[in-house]
């Protein structure tokens, strides 16, 4: 009973924070491998924000909001606050989060047309993330989302990728552009043999479906080295960065490629 309080608890939390408006993107650098001062674009992670201002742990409620409308009400200001940052720094490249199931609902499909036509080049500008076990709920719906959607210049990033229980057969019916390696492909791949073999079939299968590669996670410098000569493309990790509600650009008007 006391579980479930807090979880009702928590709940009314996130609603109270939803109908406040208090969402919010941090901003986590995604580097080139072959060059990790070069910023390849930057992965803007939702935070649900209490009334203190404080950050809900997503653990907290995430898995419960995934089926229910608060999720798609967080994908929709998620998504807002990200097309308004490409709107503000033309000089930015991001990734906003999105499940399949939001793709459907009217509410995010006009705040996603409403952002495309607000400025020229925001579409080229945009990657959408979608998780792999999310992607298969609606296949056939997300696959002519993306054809849709990749002809105005949107890009579309498969995360989690090796991370769930999807068969890769299953990627032939999408296009992803970009392919986010999961953690457990990720985590201490320097010092466990398994690790390396898995990421290497990982970055195998995505180059032959044409995707570029993203290894999340990364926190060591070992870990970068072992990546770098799998030929991942890109890396994102604390070693490069945390997730900041306060980025660079935003703090001092700097913009980056």
């Amino acid at each position: 009973m006391a579980v479930s309080q807090a979880d009702r608890e928590t709940m009314a939390t996130v609603r109270a924070a939803i109908d406040a408006r208090r969402v919010r993107l941090a901003f986590q650098p995604v580097v080139m491998a072959a060059d990790i001062g070069r910023i390849a674009f930057s992965e803007g992670l939702v935070r649900v924000l209490d009334a203190s201002g404080r950050i809900i742990p997503a653990r907290d409620f995430m898995g419960a909001v995934e089926r229910h409308e608060m999720g798609r009400e967080i994908d929709c200001l998620a998504l807002e606050q990200g097309l308004g940052t490409l709107a503000r720094h033309p000089d930015l490249r991001i990734s906003v989060n999105v499940s399949a199931r939001s793709i459907g609902y009217p509410r995010w499909q006009r705040v996603l047309r409403k952002g495309l036509a607000g400025a020229p080049t925001v579409a080229e500008r945009l990657i959408l993330e979608i998780g792999e076990e999310s992607a298969m709920t609606v296949p056939e719906t997300l696959a002519a989302f993306m054809a849709e959607m990749q002809k105005e210049g949107v890009a579309f990033a498969l995360d989690d990728f090796g991370g769930g229980t999807t068969a890769l057969g299953r990627l032939r019916d999408f296009y992803f552009d970009f392919a986010k390696i999961d953690a457990s492909a990720v985590r201490r791949i320097d010092r466990d043999a398994e690790v390396q073999a898995l990421a290497a079939a990982l970055v195998g299968v995505a180059r032959a479906f044409g995707m570029v590669t993203v290894a999340v996670a990364v926190e060591t410098a070992g870990e970068g080295e072992v990546l770098r000569s799998l030929g991942v493309d890109c890396l994102q990790g604390y070693l490069f960065g945390a997730p900041s509600l306060k980025p660079a650009w935003e703090e001092t008007g700097q913009r980056r490629a």
